[in-house]
């Protein structure tokens, strides 16, 4: 009795764990399919452009957790997510059949890593060798293993190794040899051919019959080719016939002719376009073929004169170093992965779109990226650092939106930069072919044309940039430029060297109209020259009644070939005299190089920026144009005067986002990568455009001036010369001494208070001037200087003032 009470619990104890293992293992079926439905339905309504942290809604049908699943997969395997989704599937299925999760046997561990591996990488490896595939998703793990394998086997060699790994694991998973696979693959082809072209007569059963019953695929493919080679040639004359016959059959259209002034039917529209979404890879514009193209056959040269005076030769650019020839060559490969990254990185912060065009530059490589509709452009702009980041470049700037088009630019700085010289600038269509007065070669575009600019019409620029950038080199190339087309009667130039170093080395050319000024306070006073000499031409400009001196260079070369000689130059308003007869002589374009203007505002700011202001604002039309560079763009420097009358403005790299705004009024200057490259505000605009200056060494810069110096000595102007002496020797000669200076002494060695304030009180003028005269007072030795709260020791006594 107890032995049978003791069985039946024993049963009882076993039907309660079987039900007990049966419901969890299809509670864990069911949970597996669930989970693989979902995924896949989240995988197959995936949008890269989804908001996966913010609020906003999401396209994804499986929700905001399918839409986080779904990047996730993407972004970690690609394509193989839905391998993994597959084998999830098929572990539910067994589960639910009752046959239980399978045995992880060396065959299993062998197959999954071998059918994931080229799901992952063939469809990024596909991008390389078909331009067409480009774009499919690899995941970060298809990118890493894809680039490892290009590096090692190539883009078919790859390819090839994947396919290999593939069929070794569909191998692996079915449980079928490969003898058997090819027989069974051989007998499938035969029976389809015969299947396909017994069917064009009707003997579609007897192909399958003779297929099934045959025991060698070879015999029923031999068959069905015989007969469905006999019912295609009877089906092709079957059609021909019936071809022949309609068109006997059909009348020939109507030629229906509009009548004269009868308007054409308003409610027909033109049917509407349904562009479909771009598959093809984006579009590489290789613009060094072009210009190879358009260049070949060009050799050594020498400009032409505008106006021939005397012996003088223009200098032949063959001093000039040549560059290298042929044409660079660029990855294409390289360009489509970078395309591909780019769109991934931008998808997984949320910006969906393609890139429609690749251009690639000496310097920079411009992607055009066409955003997806809905997305704002200032969510592009902020991605600046994380897209360097992921295409491992050492700057990238984005342009929201380029100019004229519906794409976002994307500058990306290329790994290997081209050196832009001077020569092939010099030897561009453009530059030879300008009418320019001052033509100045800038540089490159990021295309790689060539860019050129009239000083003429810019009137005037700021040049700016940190130490080491490209400044002085840019100052070189824009003077050999001017010295290459304008002769010393069409070009005088006027050179400030505060650093005594850069601009030296053009002493003794015969365009010079003073020497090279190397001292602040001779600057300040020749700078005050040429506010005279620009008085000077207006006054002649007015005499003639033109209003420029290209008008004033016409006017005295009609009245030379005319036969005369002099006009008469009336006296100015309060001066006396009948005025004095000056010849007709054109007037030469004066151009003021600058190359460090806050050496010049420390020592003399005031003097200096009123010289500057008069210049900017009304030197143009006399034909005086400057030229302003420094290296410490800061407000004291660049003041408000200065830059309100200085449109066009070049910015080198500068270390912060202060300084770019400081030169351009905006953003940018700081993404540069130095050595030449520039951000060019053009006149009239606002729109940066992004050059790479040419490369021009010292040997060639001393060539030139050798050649020029050959020409002829400088015809120095005599007042200016004058003045600079005298500015030299202001503050020693007295000349320029206060005309109350003697009645301050005075005050101070009676009371012996040489405060500045105290001073303005007794004589009642303003503290600008009492402190001039104070200042005044310490350099003669009346004074002591400042120090702290103490009061300026007075040195001399009543009797001595």
């Amino acid at each position: 009795m107890a032995r049978s009470e003791r069985t039946r619990s024993a049963v009882n104890r076993t039907d309660t764990g079987l039900l007990r293992s049966a419901f969890v293992r299809e509670a864990a079926g069911v949970g597996l399919l669930g989970l693989a439905i979902l995924a896949a339905i989240a995988l197959w309504s995936y949008a890269p452009g989804d908001p996966l942290w913010s609020g906003d809604r999401v396209a994804n049908r499986a929700g905001r957790l399918g839409a986080l699943v779904a990047a996730a997969l993407f972004g970690g395997v690609g394509f193989a997510a839905y391998l993994l989704v597959a084998v999830v599937a098929v572990a539910g299925g067994r589960m639910l059949a009752g046959r239980g999760l399978p045995p992880a046997s060396a065959r299993a561990r062998i197959a999954i890593p071998l059918l994931l591996l080229p799901a992952s990488t063939v469809p990024p490896l596909l991008g390389t060798v078909l331009p067409k595939f480009a774009g499919l998703e690899g995941g970060a793990l298809g990118e890493m293993l894809a680039g490892y394998e290009m590096w090692a086997l190539g883009s078919w060699g790859a390819l090839l190794a994947n396919a290999l790994a593939a069929a070794l694991g569909a191998l692996a998973v079915t449980h079928i040899s490969l003898e058997r696979a090819i027989a069974g693959a051989g007998l499938a082809i035969a029976a389809s051919i015969s299947l396909v072209f017994g069917a064009l007569a009707g003997a579609g059963r007897t192909a399958i019959a003779a297929a099934r019953s045959s025991r060698r695929g070879s015999i029923a493919l031999r068959r069905g080719l015989e007969e469905g080679w006999r019912s295609l040639t009877v089906w092709r004359e079957r059609r021909a016939r019936r071809v022949r016959v309609a068109a006997q059959r059909e009348p020939e259209p109507a030629v229906v002719e509009a009548e004269p002034g009868e308007p054409a039917p308003a409610n027909l529209e033109p049917a509407p376009v349904v562009r479909a979404a771009r598959k093809s890879p984006p579009q590489i514009v290789d613009h060094a073929e072009e210009r190879a193209a358009r260049g070949a056959g060009q050799g050594s040269f020498a400009f032409r004169e505008q106006r021939p005076h005397g012996p003088y030769r223009l200098p032949d650019v063959a001093m000039f170093q040549d560059p290298p020839g042929g044409a660079r060559t660029y990855d294409r490969n390289s360009l489509y992965m970078n395309s591909k990254i780019l769109e991934k990185k931008l998808s997984d912060f949320g910006v969906g779109g393609t890139v429609v065009k690749v251009h690639p530059g000496p310097v920079v490589t411009m992607y055009e990226f066409e955003p997806a509709s809905g997305i704002k452009v200032q969510r592009i702009v902020s991605l600046q650092d994380d897209l360097a980041l992921a295409l491992r470049a050492l700057s990238v700037r984005i342009i929201a939106p380029l100019p004229g088009k519906a794409v976002v630019g994307v500058e990306v700085a290329n790994a290997e930069r081209e050196t832009v010289y001077l020569r092939e600038l010099l030897e561009s269509e453009k530059f030879r072919d300008s009418n320019a007065w001052l033509p100045v070669a800038l540089g490159k575009d990021i295309f790689g044309n060539p860019v050129d600019a009239d000083l003429a019409k810019m009137p005037h620029l700021l040049v700016a940039g940190a130490t080491g950038t490209g400044k002085s080199v840019f100052l070189n190339s824009l003077l050999c430029s001017i010295l290459c087309r304008r002769t010393p009667d069409e070009l005088k130039l006027l050179l400030i060297d505060p650093k005594l170093l850069e601009l030296s080395i053009y002493a003794g050319i015969p365009h010079l109209i003073a020497d090279v000024v190397t001292n602040p306070k001779r600057a300040s006073a020749a700078l005050a020259g040429i506010v005279r000499k620009m008085e000077e031409r207006y006054q002649l400009m007015a005499a003639l009644q033109v209003r420029s001196i290209q008008q004033f260079n016409e006017r005295c070369e009609k009245e030379l070939v005319a036969g005369h000689k002099t006009f008469r130059l009336k006296p100015r308003p309060g001066e006396e005299g009948e005025g004095v007869e000056v010849e007709y002589r054109p007037l030469s374009y004066i151009v003021v190089v600058i190359d460090e203007l806050a050496d010049l505002m420390v020592v003399c700011a005031k003097d200096v920026e009123e010289s500057l202001q008069r210049l900017a604002q009304m030197a143009r039309a006399a034909g005086i144009h400057l030229v302003l560079a420094t290296q410490r763009p800061s407000v004291d420097v660049l003041t408000g005067v200065i830059k309100a009358n200085f449109p066009a403005r070049i910015s080198f790299q500068v270390s912060s986002k202060i300084d770019s705004r400081t030169v351009l009024d905006q953003n940018g200057a700081d993404q540069l990568l130095g050595s030449g490259d520039m951000l060019f505000l053009p006149p009239g605009t606002s729109k940066l455009q992004r050059l790479h200056g040419a490369f021009v060494t010292e040997g060639e810069v001393g060539n030139l001036t050798a050649f020029l110096r050959e020409q002829g000595a400088p015809c120095f102007e005599e007042d200016l010369v004058q003045l600079q002496v005298e500015g030299e020797d202001r503050d020693h000669s007295g000349q320029d001494v206060d005309e109350m200076y003697d009645q301050a002494v005075a005050i101070v060695a009676q009371t012996r208070n040489a405060s500045i304030s105290y001073v303005q009180r007794r004589l009642k003028i303003g503290y600008n001037r009492a402190a001039r005269i104070v200042e005044h007072m310490e350099h003669e030795g009346v004074v002591g200087p400042q120090i702290g709260t103490k009061p300026r020791e007075v040195f001399i006594s009543a009797l001595e003032s």
